[in-house]
């Protein structure tokens, strides 16, 4: 009997070897492990004192997880806007102040440093300032569009000398 149940014995443990293998093969179609550095981000002025940078995703797709990183100069203020889909914001450096509401009051700022979360519940009018130079990161479901509440407060960004 013994004689009979080592060859069985392999056999299982081939089995489960071989399986195991084909499970952890590299498989084509799954995305790629990407890591991306602070230095490989391609920053693009979007208005007065702001940036942004795409990290992973596009945000502009319908459906499509995204992460993007705005960087804002000391004092740069975000008028009061909206945004169809939530918004769910890390701060990484600085001090980002942020309130809600359809007008831009200072008084009703709260400060969020560096660790700080929050979710901006879709459709929530809100506005911002950054406190020393600062660099927020927003991650969601796309499309992210900013529909400014009164478009003509939005400053454009500086011309590039």
């Amino acid at each position: 009997m013994k004689r009979f149940l080592q060859p069985l014995s392999l056999a299982a443990v081939s089995v489960v070897l071989i399986g195991g293998a084909v499970l952890f093969a590299k498989n084509d179609s799954a995305p790629a492990h990407e890591i991306v550095s602070a230095s490989d981000l391609k920053w693009t002025p979007i208005i007065s004192g702001w940036e942004l940078a795409v990290v992973s995703g596009n945000p502009d797709k319908d459906g499509e997880p995204f992460t993007i990183r705005f960087r804002g100069a000391d004092g740069a203020k975000v008028p009061p806007h909206w945004h169809p889909t939530d918004e769910n914001v890390t701060v990484l450096e600085g001090t980002f102040m942020v309130a809600v509401g359809d007008k831009y009051d200072e008084v009703h700022l709260k400060p969020m440093t560096a660790g700080s979360f929050l979710t901006m519940p879709k459709e929530m009018h809100h506005f911002a300032r950054a406190k020393g130079k600062t660099i927020i990161q927003a991650h969601g479901i796309g499309p992210f569009k900013v529909n400014w509440v009164n478009p003509s407060e939005v400053v454009p960004p500086a011309a590039k000398k």
